[in-house]
């Protein structure tokens, strides 16, 4: 039993019982802010109020803004507290809460974004809201307060009009039974949609046209996948555009690496300066990935630079990865990571200056706000090696005299799905770079989650800080921990970890599953505090589990060779393919789950006794074959043998006692290959299909 004299009452805030940087950021408001759960929404039910719903992060600005403004404010405090139950929401920590009343914003007509203002009923179905309001009337919006008086009058008043909206969102926010099964997209079909899709994108500055710009990294992976197996240049040519574009603009930090979540101009320039560890993993996979096939040395070096400064300042105590750093410093945007001239030639001098503002667009009257953000897109090609080794040294002082400045807020809290992506992308790029430190870091990132994210009937948890695991997983979690295992296998051979990918999928099935349906839920069966249960297969600033879940049933399949993996895969494609053709856009990771699924890429070396397969794995860097199963078989001549009987590679002998590859493509295999210099152009030849 709760002491009394601990007990919480309804007029107090809540917040510092809790571990998310971002609801501690919030913990000193005058607000009486409860955190979301079944105490809160008990609390709304017993005094009738609505609810007031607020949804952030710890790294977004106009959240900061919208806190200082009113959250921080006791006339607009009292406001709150005397007409609502007041619920405050991480959107990492829960996102499936932030899915449902994002869903519902969008539902009014509005634009989604940070902060998430909604207003529930004490059943907390949403009736009205919006996202950002100033404490006074501006930028053609009404005032916080003015809001809040008259949300509440209409809750006392109008009982149908509220009733009204209350029931037509639930039901529009509701899953929609099945029609019926769509047809697999074909080749021609996705050949179709990649060419289709590159239309949309900047033909001066990649991304996609206009502003702001998102790096969009599922639908450049997708061009990339399909421009490599329909043999089709302007999709690859649109993907090295945007990725040179943002390699060197300003959304990229220069002087210590990684990237911020988007630009707000329509060339890359000025970033949203927050950086966020799913939109770093993500990218780092697709510039591995680009990098194999082209050889640009900037995508090598991005990628250096990016992992150098995940592992320097994302890594937590135990070796996963942090979620994000803030946009803001001393309560300004940026303010960490731009520099005037003056400071620039008090560091380097004034000759060393002049070469670094030439490569850097430094100038005295700065490139914003008076300032200037390093970036290098008026010279997207680097310098000769000289002055490239040069700028190394001058970027090295200035990061040095940044690191005397205070720096941006850093969330650390852990995120299984986050860490999954970068975990997949950190194993792929360690194999292509032959890197062992990064293997080993991506490997304690996955102990990590495996033993401290898992609760005692072996599930797991989605966050972790401060010693606590908590929130309960999502399909997103256990989709991208499954594509960490699956990478982590295909570059170490360790079988325990497709042992623990198809345990994960087990999970799946038993809690997750739409059953007729034939996708996932993205919460769980007794997931007990959501009005709803998100299905959709559309990407968001993650790609969506069921597009990821595509890929790795399909490697799994090719793993073990049971066929329940590929018919799965096939029946959550066709589940969804009806929405294809409403949003492509959104789409792009189910799509390419479909290349996996349609023609799935599994490269077999077989390795006689007293042989090393080094160097054929060597020489697989050298050309790009995404979502491929990489797997060696280690024995007799006839190792082969050990293979499920489903691979078209069962069977398949070394040749003169020397390793020998065989790339499979669907049903397909290639002819032996033991020279690893003819590797790369028999993956070339196998991967590419001719279409109409």
């Amino acid at each position: 039993m709760t002491d009394a004299a601990t007990s919480p009452t309804p007029a107090e805030n809540r917040l510092g019982r809790e571990t998310s940087p971002y609801l501690l950021q919030h913990k000193n408001n005058p607000v009486h802010w409860w955190a979301w759960g079944p105490e809160a929404l008990a609390e709304a039910k017993r005094t009738g109020k609505p609810i007031l719903l607020s949804v952030g992060y710890a790294a977004c600005h106009w959240c900061h803004v919208m806190a200082h403004e009113s959250f921080e404010d006791d006339a607009t405090a009292e406001v709150m507290n005397d007409l609502f139950v007041n619920i405050k929401v991480d959107r990492e920590e829960r996102p499936d809460v932030d899915a449902i009343y994002m869903a519902a914003l969008h539902e009014l007509g509005e634009h989604g974004g940070w902060p998430l203002t909604m207003f529930l009923t004490a059943d907390a179905e949403p009736f009205w809201g919006g996202t950002y309001f100033p404490n006074q009337a501006r930028y053609g919006r009404p005032g916080f307060v003015d809001v809040l008086k008259r949300v509440a009058q209409v809750y006392r008043e109008d009982h149908a009009a509220v009733r009204n909206n209350a029931d037509a969102l639930r039901a529009r926010l509701a899953p929609k039974p099945q029609a019926g099964k769509g047809a697999m997209p074909g080749d021609a079909a996705l050949a179709d949609l990649a060419q289709r899709l590159t239309q949309i994108v900047d033909p001066a500055n990649g991304g996609v046209k206009g502003a702001p710009k998102f790096p969009q990294p599922q639908l450049f992976n997708y061009l990339w996948r399909g421009g490599l197996r329909y043999g089709l240049d302007l999709p690859q040519t649109a993907v090295a555009l945007t990725l040179n574009h943002i390699a060197q603009g300003g959304i990229y930090d220069h002087l210590g690496g990684g990237f911020a979540r988007y630009a707000v101009d329509d060339r890359w320039l000025v970033p949203h300066f927050e950086k966020m560890l799913y939109d770093n993993a993500l990218l780092v996979e697709l510039m591995t990935e680009v990098w194999r096939e082209q050889k640009a040395p900037l995508l090598a070096q991005r990628t250096d630079e990016t992992i150098g400064w995940l592992l320097r300042e994302m890594r937590t105590d135990g070796g996963a990865f942090a979620s994000s750093l803030d946009a803001d410093s001393e309560g300004e945007e940026g303010k960490f990571y731009v520099w005037t001239r003056d400071e620039i030639e008090e560091v380097l001098g004034p000759e060393d200056t002049r070469l670094f503002a030439d490569a850097y667009d430094v100038s005295r009257e700065g490139n914003w706000e008076g300032n200037n953000i390093l970036n290098r897109l008026n010279d997207l090609d680097l310098r000769k090696r000289d002055v490239e080794e040069r700028l190394a040294e001058m970027r090295a002082k200035l990061l040095a005299r940044r690191a005397t400045r205070i720096r941006p807020g850093f969330d650390d809290k852990v995120l299984a799905d986050w860490n999954g992506l970068m975990i997949s992308a950190l194993a792929k790029a360690a194999d292509v770079f032959d890197r062992s430190d990064w293997l080993e870091a991506a490997e304690q990132a996955f102990r990590f989650i495996r033993t401290r994210m898992i609760s005692s009937n072996g599930r797991l948890f989605h966050a972790y800080r401060a010693g606590e695991a908590k929130a309960p997983a999502n399909a997103t979690d256990y989709a991208n921990m499954i594509k960490a295992a699956l990478a982590l296998a295909a570059v170490t051979g360790n079988s325990g970890y497709i042992d623990q990918a198809r345990d994960w999928v087990e999970v799946l099935e038993r809690h997750y599953r739409a059953e007729g349906h034939g996708g996932y839920y993205i919460a769980a069966d007794d997931t007990d505090d959501l009005i709803v249960r998100p299905l959709n297969a559309m990407d968001e600033a993650v790609p969506n589990a069921n597009g990821t879940m595509v890929s790795n049933l399909a490697q799994l399949y090719l793993w073990t060779g049971e066929e329940r993996y590929r018919a799965r895969a096939e029946e959550i494609v066709a589940a969804f393919s009806g929405d294809i053709g409403n949003n492509v856009f959104q789409h792009t990771g189910l799509l390419a789950g479909a290349i996996d699924l349609l023609a799935p890429a599994h490269v077999v070396i077989v390795v006689p006794e007293g042989s090393d397969a080094k160097p054929m794995r060597r020489a697989l860097p050298s050309v790009s074959l995404p979502g491929a199963v990489v797997q060696e078989i280690h024995g007799s001549v006839g190792a082969g043998e050990s293979l499920p009987s489903t691979s078209p590679a069962r069977g398949n002998t070394a040749i003169d006692g020397k390793p020998t590859a065989y790339v499979c493509i669907g049903p397909q295999c290639s002819a032996p290959v033991t020279d690893p210099a003819a590797l790369a152009e028999t993956v070339k030849a196998a991967r590419r299909i001719a279409v109409a």
